[in-house]
């Protein structure tokens, strides 16, 4: 743990920019990756299959994480909603960690190249999180059983302190309901600490969430009686997501609260999926899908000599 001053949220926000930018790249183009001319009909891949809706969170928790737990290395980090992968697998490429087992994935230009052109290609990397992915145990991601299987790696072992993002569609699950009991049965001195991070978006799939259309008081009164501390994050604000971190609290339980789909274009900004369905023959969308991914300034963030994390 760090204490995070102006530079380190400076440093969490570039990097929430620079996945945001991966992600849409990776869900979108098969060509032209970084916006050296305009877009064309032909730099969209001809099969549009992942999910957005979830990945700007993914990648505010995954950067606000990293950043104050960067020194120690019992600290883990599990992820509910794996259908989020390529949040995920943006995070573990600027990291190096993907081409510690896939070479061709490199923090470069070449490696950005490849793994956007096959994220949900054949022989490529799939939508959802897998084994092949490094850390993921589980074919699909951890969806409904994440925290116990934080609780299970934290068992014996009073070092490990585990994060763990639940979606809000994923704790209406049994297991994920059932698994919340586990605060009571694995709290103690012998066990590691696990760190709940349930992201209250307000929609599962295309539905609204149950959590989601409580009250704060009514939420927070359901996790008090798990034998949990609620504690909110209700904006963008790395600052306030380190505060909440930062918190010296018995069994805490944060809740981030933000818009499913927050970033992407505004007539879509509830997508689950893919939110653009038509940039492929529709002008407007094509349109719009560059005016997006330009809105990040990738340019300003990615060297395309050194790449990312060089000297």
């Amino acid at each position: 743990m760090v204490a995070v001053g102006i530079t380190e949220i400076e440093n969490i926000k570039k990097r929430i920019r620079v996945c945001d930018y991966l992600v849409v790249a990776q869900l979108f183009l098969q060509n032209n990756f970084l916006l050296k001319r305009p877009l064309r009909f032909d730099d969209i891949k001809p099969r549009l299959l992942g999910h957005w809706g979830t990945c700007h969170g993914i990648n505010v928790v995954y950067a606000n994480l990293k950043t104050f737990f960067q020194d120690d290395p019992n600290f883990s980090f599990i992820l509910g909603p794996g259908h989020g992968f390529p949040a995920l697998q943006a995070n573990l490429f600027i990291d190096g960690d993907l081409e510690k087992i896939n070479p061709r994935a490199t923090r470069d230009k070449g490696g950005l190249e490849y793994i956007c052109k096959n994220f949900s290609w054949p022989d490529g990397f799939p939508s959802h999180a897998s084994p092949s992915t490094p850390g993921v145990i589980t074919e699909g991601g951890e969806l409904g059983y994440a925290l116990a299987n934080a609780y299970g790696l934290c068992l014996g072992h009073s070092e490990k302190t585990i994060a763990v993002l639940i979606g809000d569609g994923e704790l209406e699950t049994a297991t994920a309901i059932g698994s919340l009991n586990l605060q009571n049965l694995l709290s103690g001195s012998k066990n590691g600490k696990v760190l709940p991070i349930l992201h209250l978006n307000g929609y599962k799939i295309s539905a609204p969430s149950i959590y989601a259309r409580k009250s704060e008081r009514e939420l927070n009164e359901m996790l008090r009686g798990f034998g949990f501390a609620p504690i909110w994050i209700n904006n963008e604000d790395p600052e306030e997501f380190q505060k909440a971190l930062e918190k010296e609290i018995d069994s805490p339980f944060y809740i981030y609260k933000n818009q499913k789909g927050y970033g992407g274009p505004n007539q879509y900004h509830h997508s689950h999926q893919i939110p653009l369905k038509k940039p492929k023959t529709d002008e407007t969308e094509l349109k719009t899908l560059e005016e997006w991914l330009k809105s990040y300034n990738f340019q300003e963030l990615f060297d395309e000599e050194r790449g990312f994390g060089r000297d």
